[in-house]
């Protein structure tokens, strides 16, 4: 079999999907490699929905992305692009701003002059509106920004000064400074003109990933807005503001609560949204909200349904919600009726896989992006009735599935409490009597998140398998789609207890197998995944090497230099770290370094906030203080993820020859 990390990020990544007015077509977002090889950029698709051949629309050695239809058929997106109508722009290639496909064909032409950029947009459905959200310097005309930004960014001062956390967010930092742009909500004509700023006044509200959308009508856009909570973690709320006057209201404020992803119903009376209450206590529990934008009343839809539903679309009719969830493994498309919160699974549980990025057509189908471990993401369209089987539209990746040469086998083994933990195994497929193949065994970060039946362009096991090995991807306590209970597992400082022994469960059934080399194994993982790998070196010899990415090794001292402090405090239960360092130490893994024998190669990006580089450089040093074989990699561009080309080439390169050099006989 062939399949090489240098094939796995020349494959094109189909990211986004927008649906025609007309519902006969999709546009999609489609990111490949650039001349050099050195960054991603994208182009974007036309691919009708039915069936018939795919058609590239855009070109260009420029990032075309997040494409929304015009009411009146033309395609909108954001690019940087050189202008080729508005006033030359030197540093265009730094900032996207919306284009425009006409309807009735042509070459792309510039529809907004953001000075810094533009970050999102949609067009109202079926009016004469725009709105988007851009960074903007309050109290500076807006025919100065551009030039201000540019001096300051050239001069400084660079200082920025804090009054409360968080004060960084994933990998950059956030900043309380009037003179620095803060995102603002816009709205305009659906040509672009008429800019108005809808929020003059804001700072922070808008600083961290605001999701937002506009009524079909145009009468009122609703963007999720930030304000400290009393846990010292973030609440947000719903913006509603009306287009046309300006006035705006907040729907939603309460204690330690957060809205994410609002959409209007077809008629504009009502906002779908999730929302969640968080606890050191209880585990957040995201639930599907409805709210009547006239009274800002909520109601909660399909309570008693335990899985965590994220709101994609709405049917045509308004009658139901379009969701999808992650269930065992799998994460299919469900509709949930707004009459009494009846659930019912649109796409066919055999088809598997991960759907996303929904919309809905015309005629009431259903159509996004899906993929399996098997299959790169590309574009499906699918039924809008129960147990329908997903259909592709075409294969934009390039990758043309593993089935030939792979196999995904879904297990459940119970745990020491009897509780069944389901995990995946992918293996070579060879025919006949076989050699056991060598184990790797990955461990999911979150904690709370789920493995998935689907495509992982960071951390693909197919890229393993390829080398001969069996890769296990176990769902251990905290994983969700199994379950409320099963996510609670893992909430409060908890860490190093049942999910460690659920993840010692499925090792001990899989190395008990005839088709496992139970000499040679392995453990990884990212993010929690680093931590529990962390947590294994300090508990057990049975791996023969480790990779531990992005992990967390301490756990008092981590609350003071992660991104969200607050959010530690309530991972952790709501335990002191200051009152009583050794209890909330008790499952840190720098605390039983001593116990540590396994040769770790040890990876982590310089500019993660989230599991700072600190956290390597600690468990990096107290491993060689000890003698024990380790080697650290360290990504100086490189966030909580490796996300550039040549970056993921040297990452997989040096995972891959570490474990090939321990695992060989």
């Amino acid at each position: 079999m062939a399949y090489s990390v240098e094939q796995h990020v020349a494959l094109k990544r189909v990211a986004e999907v927008a649906a025609s007015p007309c519902g006969t077509w999709l546009a999609a977002a489609v990111q490949r490699l650039d001349r050099d090889g050195a960054k991603y950029v994208s182009d974007l698709w036309k691919l009708p929905a039915d069936g018939s051949a795919a058609v590239q629309l855009t070109r260009g050695e420029c990032k075309d992305a997040a494409p929304c239809f015009r009411s009146d058929g033309a395609l909108g997106f954001l690019s940087n692009r050189q202008p080729n109508e508005v006033k030359p722009d030197e540093e265009a290639e730094k900032r996207m701003q919306v284009w425009l496909l006409p309807a009735e064909g042509g070459e792309p032409r510039q529809l907004t002059d953001e000075p810094l950029g533009v970050e999102s947009f949609k067009f109202a459905k079926s009016a004469d509106r725009l709105v988007l959200l851009a960074p903007v310097i309050a109290g500076v005309e807006h025919g100065e920004q551009r030039e201000t930004a540019a001096k300051r960014a050239k001069h400084g001062p660079s200082a920025r000064r804090f009054k409360a956390q968080p004060v960084r967010h994933w990998d950059h930092w956030l900043h309380e400074n009037p003179d620095l742009p803060c995102t603002h909500v816009i709205a305009c004509d659906a040509a672009g003109a008429k800019r108005i700023d809808l929020t003059p006044a804001a700072r922070s509200e808008f600083a961290i990933e605001p999701a937002f959308d506009v009524s079909a009508d145009g009468r009122h856009a609703a963007v999720t807005r930030l304000t400290p909570g009393k846990d010292r973690e973030l609440d947000t709320t719903l913006l509603v503001v009306e287009l046309d006057s300006g006035a705006s209201r907040v729907i939603g404020a309460a204690d330690n609560v957060n809205f994410d992803a609002p959409a209007f119903s077809p008629d504009g009376r009502f906002i779908a949204t999730t929302r969640l209450t968080r606890s050191p206590v209880v585990a957040m529990r995201p639930l599907a909200t409805i709210v009547d934008v006239a009274s800002g009343e909520l109601r909660e839809l399909a309570a008693g349904w335990d899985r965590w539903p994220m709101v994609a679309a709405w049917s045509e009719d308004g009658r139901q919600l379009i969701v999808t969830a992650d269930d065992e493994g799998q994460v299919p498309v469900f509709r949930i009726a707004l009459a009494d919160g009846s659930v019912e699974r649109i796409t066919a549980t055999e088809a598997g896989g991960v759907h996303s990025n929904l919309v809905v057509l015309a005629d009431g189908r259903i159509a996004g992006i899906r993929s399996t471990l098997l299959d790169a993401p590309e574009c499906f369209v699918v039924d809008s009735q129960p147990a329908s089987v997903p259909r592709l539209l075409a294969r934009l990746s390039g990758f043309e599935g593993a089935q030939g040469w792979a196999e995904v086998e879904s297990l459940r083994v119970a745990s020491t409490d009897g509780t069944p933990i389901h995990s995946f195994l992918l293996k070579p497929k060879v025919a006949g009597a076989a050699q056991a193949a060598p184990l790797l065994f990955w461990i999911h970060g979150g904690p709370i998140g789920m493995d998935q039946d689907g495509w992982h362009w960071r951390w693909n096991p197919l890229l393993m398998v390829a080398q001969g090995y069996a890769v296990a991807l176990p769902n251990p306590r905290g994983s969700t789609g199994f379950g409320q209970a099963f996510v609670q597992g893992i909430w409060g400082n908890v860490w190093g207890e049942q999910c460690y022994r659920d993840l010692m469960a499925v090792a001990d059934a899989l190395t008990a197998r005839a088709d496992i080399d139970a000499g040679r194994t392995m453990a990884m993982g990212g993010s929690f995944g680093g931590y529990m790998t962390n947590w294994i070196g300090t508990q057990t010899d049975r791996f023969r090497c480790l990779v531990t990415h992005a992990s967390i090794a301490t756990m008092a001292q981590f609350t003071g230099v992660t991104d969200h402090p607050a959010w530690w405090y309530l991972e952790m239960g709501g335990e002191n770290p200051y009152a009583d360092r050794e209890r909330f130490d008790r499952y840190a893994p720098i605390r039983q370094v001593q116990n540590w024998n396994s040769p770790v190669l040890i990876i982590h990006g310089e500019q993660d906030y989230r599991c700072p580089v600190g956290e390597a450089l600690n468990l990096f040093e107290a491993l060689q203080y000890h003698g024990v074989p380790s080697e650290l990699l360290i990504f100086p561009d490189e966030n909580h993820w490796i996300l550039k080309p040549r970056n993921i080439v040297a990452w997989y390169g040096a995972v891959l020859e570490f474990i090939a050099r321990h695992l060989t006989r």
